[in-house]
């Protein structure tokens, strides 16, 4: 399916900075809820990853990743998610989180 420009540009995707990383364990798969900080404008957003893999809580804190910022909060759980995090799967299917290649000002938006 192809989508226009302006189709592209109803998705808001933005940088921010994981703060807080803590085990999920009430989540069906395994998974890491993750308190993100996207700057002034829009704040700390919380969300849940199963990234259980590849990372964990303690080797996130610090680290910048993308998320789309503008769909509905999602309940997983007892937990609220704000946004959805972004990653792409590696050649297990294991997901691999997305974000820049240097250290850019938080809010950040794709383009």
């Amino acid at each position: 399916m192809t989508i226009t420009f302006d189709d592209f540009l109803k998705v808001d995707i933005r940088v921010g900075r994981i703060t807080r990383a803590e085990p999920f364990p009430e989540a069906r798969k395994p998974a890491v809820r993750l308190w993100i900080d996207f700057g002034p404008e829009l704040g700390v957003k919380k969300s849940s990853a199963q990234i259980t893999r590849h990372y964990t809580p303690e080797a996130l804190i610090g680290r910048q990743v993308l998320a789309v910022v503008n769909f509905p909060p999602r309940q997983i759980g007892p937990v609220m998610s704000e946004v959805l995090t972004l990653g792409v799967p590696d050649a297990d299917g294991e997901v691999v989180l997305i974000g820049p290649g240097h250290d850019v000002p938080l809010g950040g938006r794709l383009y």
